[in-house]
């Protein structure tokens, strides 16, 4: 695949990049047993209306059940799905009283504000999609239960789904606590991602363990800081986990440091993180550690952390923090009103009122025949409009060969399977397939495809096959073209929203390192370097995807990837500072010159991208003690 990507162009190759990785087979079982179910329920009772609605809200939960632990799940299904049903809602009485040109310009207004919303994050532009989708299914799909009930067998539908998330076990719930599932494989991920991390120093790999160790470390976070009814760990055992999540953060600092240095690590270094990440999955403990190696100061941090962390695993650590701060609703207005939340958002209406007009032009034009199912259009719009889901040219073309493929097998299943039982039965198929086909976009397609089309014929509807290619085509039509066109405000705006306020990050990390009245402040620098590195862990992700755009957009992000990079090394340079303050209390000529150096190639950077310094954030330039 290596080689196909470096022959081909970055939107071509992106389409055929697929992720990797085991079945995850607890995934598979709730999906067999959510919308299937439901809908079978549903026509053995004679109601089978509402077992499509309950089936559309298990699908699209189903859609974002990935993996991670109950806790982040229930934010992660939760919101969306209550997002849906508000869509559902207003979209299921819109469409009952009001003409078509007021439906398209109110459901246009809703894209407006679910694309600025979903400027926010993934959860965020998750209960942005099911909004719209939810939206144009209610406006379109007739159905005899009246709004509200629609809505409340909506939720229902993902409410099962998640009820099937917090009750079955999973393969990641070990040591016999079951009330722990990824949580106690996410913090042992961060201890074994500060092993590779050592075992990488002084190597060209060192850079890559780096990132993923921010990675482990984004992960924890969010599977022990999901919704809670206190505000803090509640029972011994989550107490215990939180400490050892907290004790690997200045293992992570100085294995940082380290690999900054570039100087390979003794051998038995790399042992101690290994057995404290197998300590934390069986919630044992972690026996003899290596002998410490105390020759420079960040492998005297390391022993320290080691130490500390030992300690923590016997029972002495009390630290319960997770080190991030949480949004202000005032930061979360500044971002949908900020360049990224209107860029998005004009996107979104634009893309989304055109897919409504036009399908309400052809339904009313009767292209559709006497059946109504107009609301297939401006639901792929959503989905095609959708940047976290891939670059737009790898997203149309995705959707347009999942949607033939499914389109294809649903008509041959329709032809031999006996309704409606075999229709309930490749329901229930389908959504056991869904976790494994997010891997691609174009199985993921397919596979809803075939699901939709089977709900439809079941609810009453004869086979829609080959009118979903042609709309489907349409809609990638409509997404292309409304895509291209120039956008109010500056092109980018997203990339560049992300990569402000990771520079801001950064700021806000070397200024607290660098005050002398600050530096014993361990807890509230963690937090901020936790902080800087979430910040470019999600600028990098939205650089790599503009990447991947066709050249008329990729060229708006021009240059933000050497921002991005010497951002990163900013930041890497920062802890190093920040350890050698712990040791010796002032900087090395090395970091001070290292310091100045990446603040001036920044300025240059921002300076070539486009990316204006706010007034007054000129950085601290440190003096070698």
């Amino acid at each position: 695949m290596s080689r196909l990507s470096a022959a081909v162009p970055p939107w071509l190759a992106h389409a055929l990049r697929a992720q990797r990785g085991p079945v995850p087979w607890s995934a598979v079982v709730r999906g067999a047993l959510a919308a299937g179910p439901l809908l079978l329920v549903a026509v053995l009772s004679g109601r089978t209306s509402v077992g499509v609605v309950a089936a559309l809200g298990a699908m699209l939960a189903g859609i974002n059940d990935r993996p991670g632990s109950r806790r982040a799940a229930v934010r992660r299904l939760g919101v969306p799905a209550l997002a849906g049903a508000g869509g559902l809602l207003v979209g299921s009485y819109a469409g009952q009283h009001v003409g078509a040109v007021t439906l398209t310009l109110l459901l246009t207004v809703l894209g407006l504000l679910a694309g600025a919303v979903s400027a926010v994050g993934p959860v965020a532009s998750g209960a942005g999609t099911q909004l719209l989708v939810a939206a144009a299914i209610g406006a379109g799909m007739p159905l005899p239960e009246p709004g509200w009930q629609r809505a409340v067998f909506f939720v229902g539908g993902a409410g099962w789904l998640l009820v099937l998330r917090l009750a079955l076990p999973t393969p990641g719930a070990t040591a016999g606590d079951y009330r722990f599932d990824g949580e106690r494989d996410a913090v042992g991920g961060v201890y074994d991602a500060v092993a590779a991390l050592l075992e990488a120093v002084g190597g060209p790999e060192a850079p890559g363990r780096r990132v993923a160790l921010t990675a482990a470390l984004d992960h924890a976070q969010d599977a022990l800081g999901g919704p809670r009814l206190r505000p803090y760990a509640s029972s011994a055992a989550e107490r215990r986990l939180h400490a050892q999540y907290a004790a690997a953060l200045p293992l992570a600092e100085a294995a940082t440091a380290l690999a900054w240095a570039g100087e390979a690590v003794p051998a038995r270094a790399v042992e101690g993180p290994r057995r404290l990440a197998v300590a934390v999955r069986t919630s044992t403990h972690t026996g003899s550690l290596p002998a410490p190696s105390r020759s420079a100061p960040a492998l005297r941090a390391l022993d320290d952390a080691l130490l500390h962390a030992a300690d923590t695993f016997d029972g002495g650590g009390d630290d319960t923090a997770l080190h991030t701060r949480r949004r202000t609703a005032t930061s979360l207005a500044r971002t949908v009103l900020g360049s990224a939340g209107r860029e998005y958002g004009v996107r979104v209406a634009l893309c989304f009122g055109a897919g409504v007009a036009v399908a309400q032009a052809l339904h009313h034009a009767r292209w559709y025949g006497s059946h109504s199912h107009w609301y297939w259009l401006p639901a792929t719009v959503v989905f095609l409009v959708k940047p976290d889901l891939g670059p737009l040219a790898s997203r149309v073309i995705c959707r347009a060969a999942g949607t033939v493929l499914g389109a294809v097998l649903f008509a041959g299943f329709a032809a031999l399977l006996p309704r409606p039982a075999g229709l309930v039965a490749l329901v229930a198929l389908c959504g056991a397939l869904i976790p494994v086909a997010t891997r691609h976009f174009a199985a993921q397609t397919a596979v809803v495809t075939v699901l939709v089309l089977s709900l439809v014929m079941v609810g009453g509807e004869p086979g829609a096959s080959w009118s979903r290619i042609g709309e489907t085509l349409l809609a990638c039509a409509i997404v292309l073209l409304v895509g291209h066109l120039p956008a109010l405000g500056q092109r980018g705006g997203g990339v560049r929203a992300r990569l402000t306020h990771a520079a801001e990050a950064a700021h806000v990390y070397l200024a607290h390192v660098l005050d002398d009245g600050t530096t014993d402040d361990r807890a509230g620098r963690w937090t901020l370097r936790r902080e800087a590195y979430r910040a470019l862990a999600e600028a990098r992700a939205s650089i790599d995807l503009a990447a991947a755009e066709l050249p008329a957009l990729a060229r708006h992000a021009e240059g933000t990837d050497e921002v991005a990079a010497t951002l990163e090394r900013l930041v890497d340079t920062t802890t190093a500072c920040a350890v050698q303050l712990d040791d010796t209390g002032r900087l090395t000529p090395q970091h001070a010159e290292r310091i100045t150096a990446l603040l001036d190639e920044l300025a240059e950077g921002r300076e070539r991208a486009g990316l204006v310094a706010k007034e007054g954030q000129a950085l601290p330039v440190p003096l070698a003690g």
